[in-house]
């Protein structure tokens, strides 16, 4: 979810989701150590819960970010071992570290020592793949979960699919792999005492459901960037919460809105997230294209947003014969 999961998209994904515990993406180590860390992990504190995610392989610099993401108010210190793009295996990151167990070991225990120097109740978390490559029977999930959880780790999110580190783009490791449900259901029921969460393919509320009744948790990726309002229903099968109206939705985003164009903000940074809302409904695409071709115009504010909704609501109504 790089360059997409910023915290304009997040506060526009609590309105539909009460509950859901946000992400942000993958910031390397480094970065939040020797980087503008204001620009990297600002954010707003309406995205509570919210977890920073790592990449990295040095535990010294991952406790030292996981230090400064918890000062920084973070509700969780997240390391990615799941990424299998060409630009993150070459920093040593990433999902090739799947490979090296006893490293991501170092890395959590380094992670979870820092956080807990500073008296905070933080979890130190760690993505992963079903496997990589060759190595991709069950007892290799097996062998690296046991080596982490002696480590201290108390939660794995686990994307059901192995990635393959040569031959297949980023997006094809999306979508190639076979999804494996049933490897990550086994991993809980071997580790009852560990929390996982599943990731991989769930695009509705009836298989997040599903899946709930044999692992603690969902994380949704690009199905909910891409169809927002899946966050919502979602979040109206787990917890109960009332659908809300996508145009109330969007009014409860104003105030975000204004306040960000009064800091100097572009509209586009912030609305680019929304484009998505009324996938499917009538008058979406009309949504869609207003909101695209105006969002950069100078000066563009809020009622660009309405003029969007304005002609959807034409193009949603029956034409006459």
């Amino acid at each position: 979810m790089m360059d997409w999961t910023d915290t304009h998209c997040r506060v526009f994904h609590r309105l539909l989701s009460p509950h859901a515990r946000l992400y942000t993406e993958m910031v390397h180590a480094h970065a939040v150590v020797r980087g503008d860390r204001q620009r990297l992990l600002g954010f707003d504190p309406s995205e509570h819960p919210v977890a920073l995610q790592l990449g990295g392989h040095e535990p010294a610099e991952l406790a030292a970010a996981a230090r400064i993401g918890v000062e920084f108010g973070y509700d969780e210190i997240n390391l990615n071992v799941g990424c299998p793009s060409d630009r993150v295996q070459s920093g040593r990151f990433g999902a090739c570290l799947m490979r090296e167990p006893a490293l991501v070991a170092d890395c959590v225990a380094a992670m979870r020592a820092a956080v807990t120097d500073l008296g905070r109740d933080v979890p130190a978390t760690v993505k992963c793949r079903i496997g990589v490559d060759d190595q991709d029977d069950y007892e290799d999930l097996h062998r690296f979960a046991q080596i982490l959880v002696d480590a201290g780790l108390e939660t794995l999110i686990v994307h059901a699919r192995k990635a393959w580190l040569h031959g297949l783009s980023p997006k094809e490791n999306r979508e190639i792999p076979p999804l494996n449900y049933p490897r990550v259901y086994r991993l809980k029921q071997e580790f009852p005492r560990l929390v996982v969460v599943i990731n991989g393919g769930i695009v509705d509320a009836d298989a997040a459901k599903s899946h709930c009744a044999h692992v603690d948790g969902v994380m949704l990726g690009r199905a909910a960037y891409h169809d927002p309002y899946v966050l919502a229903r979602i979040e109206h099968a787990l917890f109960g919460t009332p659908l809300p109206a996508r145009d109330d939705v969007l009014r409860a985003l104003e105030p975000y809105i204004a306040a960000q164009l009064g800091r100097g903000e572009a509209l586009h940074h912030i609305v680019r997230h929304v484009l998505g809302l009324y996938l499917g409904e009538p008058g979406a695409r009309a949504f869609r294209r207003h909101l695209s071709e105006h969002m950069r115009a100078p000066g563009a504010d809020f009622l660009v947003v309405e003029a969007a909704l304005a002609a959807m609501r034409e193009h949603a109504q029956p034409q006459a014969a």
